[in-house]
């Protein structure tokens, strides 16, 4: 290709809206453009990269025994409120009506669909396990779409799906799929770590998410050196560890508190340790309120709480139905008092052996001082519903756990019979007896993946892709196309690349060579062949994007060793590793 011919609009400014270098570089790479918010074309070299993650995932799907279809976006809701998602999912998912006022769903996951299509087709043992596949466009209205192709609305997803007879055929696919998934960002020349994970909305027992490491990556996760436990923050567990001093119990008073509302504010007000707080929040869901307990000084997990009880739609409730329904303002609720029909109340670890504290007073400007368990309320509950964190103990070998960042990739998850249950999907058995099937989902972010690639590898001047993903390999830049010299030996290289199979950029356009250099290593192709002045001496310049280094190769016997070295350079280049 010639830069000349290509549709790449390179920007020397950052986009106003960027929040994260991988949106910048793609937008002023000429890689993708926003069309609304979460909603982006893909351009040339977009679409380039786009297709050769699909290639990779592809491959690797097919190797491991998946068979490709193809599912459609629109999904009617029946089968969603047979499955018991159509409310569950939340407001992410993009409902719309039809002209006869029937009501779909623009496919955010395709659980449900997968299972009636096999539904009374896929009936015998003998025609199990199953694996289907399939790389389509999905829609979830994010509330705050943001970090470019990472938290988009509309992205393009490879989602795999698995019947089986029994969980340990279950276990065995899983684990080819973990294989592949392994694979596939090796493939990718990433830094990687599969971590436990929460299965969230899409439901299930055990789930591990792949993230790439990156410093801004969106999820933090949990690690162990000792053990090699991992986890995001949403799933990681701990050992909790609190030993109270034994203290007599003291009459629980009222005290005024005026405008005291947070945390840290009752602290200081009271002259009490945070930890001798009890922070009270009052969440809703599909059964009702729930109060959430927990130390001041430590933060809830809503991930853990909607796992317990099993609720996805649980929210925050919000300020004024928590005046309506308790006639007390938010930032003054507690558990001593609290009476609603079907609440239920939640403590974490923290609160329990805790002794004295201090909780709202369910009135204005009032809190309780010398709070406690069972003798002024009952704990429905007690479970851990801790946000994990740095520090905390790892709850395999009880050392100090650490924090680091990275970007989800893809997500394996065992649904045992949660689908095929509830949408009357079975199998018969060898004895003609009918059982729901036993079902895996193993999902990769096609599109996000090209935003999760740039934030791991790039530098202050742009993107460094990895071989198997550059739009390009090489890029030749001819400093002066009006020189007669230069232009005939940078047409000849390029000819004899492009023969020769290579995935080349001729950079022919009448720009200055500053600005062409700028444009070379922004989109980041690995290898630059620069022919300048030096091709008066029969000289070409070679340099990796990599590497501040550039070498001098003589063509004045041809291109032989010019081949040579350009081989050598894509067998030695490797993003990850700079100079």
């Amino acid at each position: 290709m010639r830069f000349s011919k290509l549709y790449a609009p390179t920007l020397k400014e950052a986009p106003s809206d960027s929040d994260l270098v991988s949106y910048e570089y793609l937008v002023r790479g000429g890689f993708i453009r926003k069309v609304a918010a979460g909603i982006f074309t893909y351009l040339p070299l977009g679409n380039t990269v786009l297709q050769k993650i699909t290639a990779i995932v592809r491959e690797e799907m097919n190797h491991a025994g998946c068979q490709e279809l193809l599912m459609p976006i629109a999904q009617p809701a029946n089968i969603w409120k047979e499955s018991g998602r159509w409310d569950d999912y939340g407001p992410e998912m993009m409902k719309l009506q039809d002209r006869h006022n029937r009501s779909f769903t623009l496919g955010p996951t395709h659980e449900e669909m997968i299972t009636v299509t096999v539904k009374n087709e896929l009936v015998s043992y003998k025609e199990l396990p199953k694996n289907l596949y399939q790389i389509n466009t999905k829609y979830r209205d994010e509330i705050r779409p943001r970090f470019g192709l990472l938290r988009a609305r509309e992205f393009i997803m490879k989602d795999a799906y698995s019947f089986h007879t029994n969980e340990a055929s279950l276990d065995e696919t899983y684990q080819q799929m973990y294989q592949a998934y392994e694979r596939i960002l090796e493939r990718m020349g990433l830094d990687y770590m599969a971590v436990e994970a929460d299965s969230g909305a899409i439901g299930g027992s055990d789930t591990h998410e792949f993230v790439i490491l990156a410093e801004n990556g969106e999820s933090p996760l949990l690690t162990c050196k000792e053990c090699g436990y991992r986890a995001t923050d949403e799933r990681a567990q701990y050992q909790a560890q609190y030993d109270y001093p034994d203290e007599a119990l003291a009459d629980i008073e009222e005290v005024s508190t005026p405008d005291q509302k947070t945390i840290d504010q009752i602290s200081t007000f009271l002259k009490v340790e945070t930890k001798k707080i009890v922070k009270s929040l009052l969440f809703k869901g599909k059964t009702g309120y729930i109060l959430a307990l927990i130390r001041g000084d430590l933060e809830i997990n809503l991930a853990k709480l909607k796992a317990i009880v099993n609720d996805q739609t649980l929210e925050l409730a919000q300020p004024d139905d928590v005046l309506k329904d308790f006639s007390t303002p938010i930032g003054f609720i507690g558990p001593v008092g609290l009476e609603k029909e079907g609440l239920k109340i939640i403590a974490d670890l923290s609160v329990k052996g805790l002794k004295n504290f201090v909780t709202g007073a369910m009135k204005w400007d009032k809190h309780f001082i010398n709070v406690n368990v069972d003798r002024d309320f009952h704990v429905g509950i007690w479970q851990d519903i801790k946000m994990v964190t740095k520090g905390d103990a790892c709850p395999n070998c009880s050392k100090p756990l650490e924090e680091t960042r990275g970007i989800e990739m893809g997500q394996v998850f065992k649904l045992g019979q949660k689908y095929s249950k509830s949408l009357d999907a079975n199998f018969t058995d060898e004895d003609g007896n009918k059982w729901p099937f036993f079902m895996g989902c193993y999902g990769w972010g096609i599109s996000r993946s090209i935003a999760g690639v740039v934030e791991q590898l790039h530098d202050e001047n742009g993107i460094l892709w990895p071989l198997s993903l550059a739009p390009y390999h090489i890029i030749i830049t001819l400093i002066n196309p009006k020189d007669e010299t230069q232009t005939q030996a940078a047409e000849a290289i390029y000819h004899l690349l492009k023969k020769a199979g290579e995935e080349v950029l001729l950079d022919d356009r009448e720009n200055s060579p500053g600005s062409k250099f700028k444009d070379a290593d922004l989109i980041g192709i690995p290898i630059r062949v620069t022919v300048g002045k030096g091709i008066q001496k029969a000289k070409v310049e070679l340099k990796l994007r990599n590497h501040s280094q550039k070498n001098e190769i003589s063509i004045s016997e041809g291109f032989d060793l010019l081949l040579q070295e350009i081989k050598k350079a894509k067998e030695a280049y490797d993003p990850r590793k700079r100079s």
